[in-house]
């Protein structure tokens, strides 16, 4: 096991990130962004699980404006905007949580919102992007989506906010990585899951800058495995199937720079199982009193399942992604969760 220091020959076309980058971005999108809690995970279940003496810390990135994490890239990413940019507007394509961000990136912006969205995607995501003012255009499925969204490019001029690519989603998204190092300095590991790596490839990059001997390991479903292909093929992948309950992180593909990112950053992936996702859903429930969407369990997930014995007596951080998901969902998986739980 090795964790990514500095370039090597064979990883200097990886991008990097700095922490001066990071901290000046930080700075910029303070005035609109929360500065979410860190929180001890104890309770029954867990020392059950993971032994009376288990040092967890949660990132609740859930308590974020808008839900998610994904707030603070798309936020980072429309400050950029030229007064001619501002003024034609932005477009996104999503599943969800990326069109709750986008939308309210456009608000606080300033700039009009027309953004693409998969028929697949939860009615209680679509709902809340409609409050912050952005207008929902319905595609029946993701190359459909980008595709549309391509169109308002060319034909409108919008700009594109992509859902995870890009160095300035990244510097976002490691806003999140930085809070944790000032929050938990002494942390030896941390846990976060991934999809398209946006989340991951900003939080590995700023924990890595700041706490140089913390460990950061990625997190993937089993069902839509594609950083962790992408890894061992040591170039970005598309998946031709997805499998999972984890939408929020099932992208079928990586891209240059968040891959290139992960790969400079994280450790390793692992992945979990959506049975392990909802068993960690239920864990969360009981013991930290959050109703999580799966994104937001995959990292316990991991801790409890396949990095258990490994992490066993270390203080370990678990960034909490998200929860922007309905009762009804949610209370599904909650009862699938309990039941592997025994309870």
């Amino acid at each position: 096991m090795t964790t990514t220091t500095a370039p090597s020959a064979s990883t200097a076309h990886w991008p990097e990130l700095s922490l001066d980058a990071i901290r000046a971005t930080a700075q910029a999108l303070a005035p609109a962004i929360l500065r979410t809690p860190v929180a001890p995970l104890h309770g029954p279940t867990v020392h059950q699980l993971l032994g009376a003496g288990a040092d967890v810390r949660l990132k609740l990135e859930l308590f974020q404006r808008t839900g998610t994490f994904k707030a603070r890239g798309a936020l980072n990413v429309a400050r950029q905007l030229s007064p001619e940019q501002k003024a034609r507007g932005i477009t996104a394509m999503s599943a969800g949580n990326h069109a709750v961000a986008a939308a309210f990136a456009a608000r606080e912006a300033g700039v009009s919102a027309r953004i693409v969205v998969q028929a697949s995607a939860n009615p209680f995501r679509l709902a809340m992007a409609r409050t912050y003012g952005a207008e929902i255009l319905i595609a029946p499925d993701g190359a459909t989506g980008f595709a549309m969204a391509e169109e308002l490019v060319k034909n409108e001029g919008r700009t594109f906010i992509h859902p995870f690519e890009g160095i300035n989603t990244s510097l976002g998204t490691a806003t999140v990585g930085l809070e944790f190092a000032e929050q938990a300095p002494d942390l030896d590991v941390v846990l976060v899951s991934v999809g398209g790596g946006g989340l991951a490839s900003g939080v590995s990059a700023a924990l890595r800058l700041a706490l140089p001997q913390c460990r950061v390991i990625g997190v993937e479903p089993e069902g839509a495995d594609v950083m962790r292909r992408s890894f061992e093929a040591g170039e970005p992948q598309r998946l031709a199937q997805i499998a999972t309950i984890a939408d929020s992180l099932a992208p079928p593909m990586t891209l240059p720079t968040a891959y290139g990112l992960c790969r400079r950053y994280l450790e390793r992936i692992v992945t979990v199982s959506d049975d392990a996702i909802c068993r960690a859903l239920a864990v969360t429930f009981r013991d930290a009193k959050l109703a999580v969407e799966p994104a937001g369990a995959a990292a316990l997930a991991a801790l409890l399942g396949p990095l258990r014995e490994e992490l066993q007596g270390l203080r370990v951080g678990l960034v909490v992604c998200g929860a922007n998901i309905d009762a009804a969902s949610f209370g599904q998986q909650l009862a699938r969760g309990e039941a592997l739980l025994g309870g």
